[in-house]
């Protein structure tokens, strides 16, 4: 088994208004434990706004806005739910493509809830086996992938959860995938050097 220390892994964590907030601090905070380095990236510049179930929630500084981060700086991707988050991503041409250049170079990406509709506007979906909150069952089946409804699913590199009571399960697959990919990414450096 890979080890799990991401030390000197870069996490963008693509978000704006509206993201589930234990969607994106319960993964932040187990990435940052496992040593890697998160940012958050957004179009909305200094801080963003999360939504707690019912209502709006805490407020989170963006790193890097949108218009100046590129996918090249970063390891992998996380892609937090909510519906409002998503839903104004995928409406978002640079954001569309910051996830775009993500999947296109086979970088890991890990989306929870309603994150996998921005993968579905990158056209990262066809043929992968997927999981996500119900209601995009149909949107994913018809953008081309396989979706089940279970807690945790990795494809390739992809590693999808369905809700914030899947965010256990979801830590756990997301570090494994990272560190495998850091892993091999380690070898291959050595083996070039």
């Amino acid at each position: 088994m890979a080890d799990r220390n991401l030390q000197g892994t870069r996490v963008a964590i693509l978000v704006t208004d509206g993201f589930e907030q234990a969607e994106l601090l319960e993964p932040r905070k187990a990435l940052d434990d496992a040593g890697a380095t998160t940012l958050v990236v957004s179009p909305t510049e200094n801080e963003v706004k999360g939504w707690n179930m019912k209502q709006w929630g805490t407020e989170v500084p963006v790193d890097v806005p949108l218009r100046s981060a590129k996918a090249e700086d970063f390891d992998a991707l996380l892609l937090p739910g909510g519906v409002m988050n998503p839903d104004h991503l995928r409406m978002n041409p640079q954001a569309v493509d910051f996830v775009k250049r993500f999947t296109d170079e086979g970088k890991p990406v890990a989306a929870i809830c309603h994150g996998p509709w921005t993968l579905i506007e990158a056209g990262a979906v066809r043929g992968h086996t997927l999981t996500s909150w119900p209601s995009l069952q149909t949107d994913l089946k018809n953008a081309g992938a396989n979706w089940v409804d279970t807690q945790v699913v990795r494809d390739g590199q992809l590693v999808t959860s369905r809700k914030p009571d899947d965010i256990p399960a979801f830590n756990r697959e997301m570090i494994q995938m990272l560190a495998e990919t850091s892993s091999q990414n380690r070898v291959r450096s050595r083996t070039a050097a």
